[in-house]
């Protein structure tokens, strides 16, 4: 199970670095998203793989560059084989004028069947700081 979270999670971040064939294969027909970081609520009204997956081409396109990773250890709760919750750091990072923008934040997926059915993301955002510098 916790192997499973943690590949879900790797996708997770495959689809934020560009592959928007991902969602479908791994969001539910319907999830909620609970986004903390400022400026994001856009995401609040998506509840379907479709319509992340042209929000995140949107929020590509807006931050030219944009790569993310998953960092720090995973930590999984299992409620069945393909079922729970995972929460994980992330380090994301872009080409800014003044030089590289790095960022972190902490992703939960809680997953059900093997779909993302539920997801809380928070981060400093664009004035945030990285707390896990890459390596």
């Amino acid at each position: 199970m916790s192997e499973f979270g943690i590949e879900l999670f790797e996708r997770w971040v495959v689809l934020w670095n560009g592959d928007l064939a991902v969602a479908e294969e791994i969001v539910a027909p319907e999830v909620t998203l609970r986004y903390a970081q400022p400026g994001a609520d856009a995401f609040d009204t998506i509840r379907d793989p479709q319509a992340l997956a042209k929000r995140i081409e949107q929020f590509r396109a807006e931050r030219p560059g944009l790569r993310y990773e998953a960092q720090g250890v995973p930590v999984v709760r299992a409620d069945g084989e393909r079922s729970g919750i995972i929460a994980r750091p992330y380090g994301a990072s872009r080409p800014t004028p003044d030089g590289v923008m790095d960022i972190s934040g902490t992703d939960i997926l809680r997953f059900v069947d093997g779909k993302i059915v539920e997801v809380w993301s928070v981060s400093g955002g664009a004035n945030g700081r990285s707390f896990y510098p890459a390596v």
